[in-house]
């Protein structure tokens, strides 16, 4: 089955390492807020101007002029710090985020990533996307592996207007979790009880595939 945008939340929190300064983008990279491991410190940045990020406010905790980038309502930790987002963009600038979780309507085998528009379509803004993959080495980009229609959003060549080019090394989709090295997908690991087979005829771009590619593991 394919993973829930819950369980893909869940995935990229463990590639949080203590003292990570982390932004996390609009869609399902929020969600990582809520599985930040409790033997670790994470300092979450949100590009419009908070770096202290905490998870989702329940409703008695709700403030509405506490928001992230996606405008929905979050809450801020112990030691949180409010400035504006010319500041917040200066620390993405200046290569100050240790990891960046954004997501993305199509990412090729060479490490072009297309996240901001699509031709024709309404296009609310370009958000801080091109800064975050043109300021930031370490990217994990989360996506579904295909479209609603059955066609593959991991491909040869991105057909959108790219966000960056040659910056994605790391893309979780909802059936896998690949890395990109020379040219090639490389095939880490699987969702659970999705095949090998299925991962492969949904990837239009070249992968690789090793002898072995252990499922994913999520506890109860």
């Amino acid at each position: 089955m394919a993973l829930t945008r819950e369980q893909m939340a869940m995935r990229v929190a463990r590639e949080l390492e203590d003292g990570f300064y982390v932004n996390l983008g609009i869609g399902i990279p929020t969600l990582v807020a809520n599985y930040v491991p409790d033997d670790i410190d994470v300092m979450l940045q949100s590009e419009n101007g908070l770096l202290g990020m905490g998870r989702f406010p329940t409703e008695e905790e709700v403030d509405p002029d506490m928001i992230n980038a996606g405008k929905q309502t979050v809450t801020a930790r112990p030691g949180a710090a409010i400035f504006s987002s010319a500041e917040s963009f200066a620390m993405i600038r200046g290569g100050h985020v240790d990891l960046t979780v954004l997501g993305a309507f199509e990412v090729d085998q060479h490490g072009n990533i297309a996240s901001w528009m699509i031709p024709g379509k309404l296009i609310k803004g370009m958000g801080g996307a091109m800064d975050l993959v043109a300021g930031a080495e370490n990217i994990i980009c989360t996506m579904t592996h295909a479209s609603k229609h059955g066609e593959s959003k991991l491909l040869e060549q991105c057909t959108l207007p790219l966000t960056g080019a040659g910056c994605i090394n790391r893309v979780l989709t909802d059936l896998a979790y690949l890395e990109i090295e020379d040219g090639a997908f490389v095939l880490k690991e699987r969702a659970p009880g999705v095949s090998v087979e299925e991962i492969v005829e949904k990837t239009a771009g070249k992968l690789v595939v090793p002898e072995h590619v252990p499922e994913m593991v999520f506890g109860d």
